[in-house]
């Protein structure tokens, strides 16, 4: 028979034989390191072992936690990504506005320069001049961009490792440095 004195029974916190808020010690003060209600440090705990939780429990904790993680990184990435996004249209907005201004001036600088140039020239031979000049300007950026837009080759590194992910997913990373 159990009784309050043998120690396979767990003690309550605050109850034990030296009355209530002694935690079961002499004093009522608990060893250094223990906690009310606890086993001692270096023992095994008492009890049946319904205080321990089962190795499911704790799969079922580990889990819950990474979903949780998982959901929450979830989250920032989307706030990160609304508040980026907002920015950018801000910013694509006043770029387009400032583009519309560029545009103004050039257009302004252009019926000046067709205006000082018509004086020698006449009026029908400096707007010649004018348009030429922005044809050449023209079709010098348009080379340059075709240019550029021939050196882009997309995502390839990002391309490379997605075609080795189904074979880490089935623990053949071999497979991949072939």
């Amino acid at each position: 028979m159990t009784g309050p004195g043998d120690p396979t029974v767990a003690a309550a916190p605050g109850a034990g034989p030296g009355g209530a808020g002694t935690g079961g010690t002499a004093g009522g003060v608990p060893p250094l390191g223990d906690a009310p209600g606890t086993a001692p440090a270096g023992t095994a705990p008492s009890g049946t072992g319904e205080d321990r939780p089962s190795l499911g429990d704790l799969i079922g904790n580990v889990t819950q936690d990474l979903s949780a993680l998982v959901r929450q990184e979830v989250e920032l990435a989307k706030a990160e990504l609304t508040q980026s996004a907002k920015r950018a249209g801000r910013g694509s907005g006043m770029l387009a506005g400032a583009g519309v201004a560029g545009h103004f001036v050039l257009l302004f600088l252009s019926i000046a320069l067709w205006w000082a140039l018509s004086h020698p020239l006449g009026h029908a031979w400096s707007a010649l001049v004018v348009a030429v000049v922005w044809g050449v300007i023209a079709a010098v950026l348009a080379l340059r961009g075709r240019a550029e837009l021939q050196r882009v080759k997309g995502a390839p590194r990002t391309a490379e490792t997605v075609k080795k992910i189904p074979n880490a997913l089935k623990g053949d990373e071999e497979a991949n440095h072939e």
